[in-house]
């Protein structure tokens, strides 16, 4: 709870401004007796957020994350601010579309190098 509390300002109950944009973010109570800031007023279609980043609120209030996979397609759900924020650096969601998309910069960089030569208009008549 103190990495959570470290940095952030109160605006009001259950709401705190973020250290890195200063906009206001939701502090919501887990089922792990944490707390979990999340993205105010959202919720997302759950097939469209990575399993472990999906956070439902039960009845009771709090939140808890829903890794059904797939998920129900009416299932809505609330992700954490840190993935909506501009001024934090995306976390690795899928390592395998991270992995792609170093290897289509590699490929990318290599076509933007030099080009090879192209063979002459007309070949000289050898023979």
């Amino acid at each position: 709870m103190g990495a959570v509390d470290e940095g952030l300002s109160r605006l009001r109950v259950g709401q705190y401004a973020c250290s890195y944009c200063r906009l206001p973010q939701d502090r919501v109570a887990t089922l792990e007796q944490d707390w979990v800031l999340l993205e105010p007023g959202l919720e997302v279609p759950a097939h469209l957020v990575p399993a472990d980043h999906r956070w439902i609120t039960l009845s009771d209030g709090r939140v808890t994350v829903y890794g059904v996979c797939p998920p129900d397609g009416s299932q809505r759900c609330r992700i954490e601010h840190r993935l909506a924020c501009s001024e934090q650096p995306l976390p690795d969601l899928w390592p395998w579309l991270t992995a792609l998309r170093g290897e289509n910069a590699r490929a990318a960089e290599r076509r933007t190098g030099p080009e090879a030569p192209r063979p002459p208009e007309v070949w000289p008549d050898a023979g």
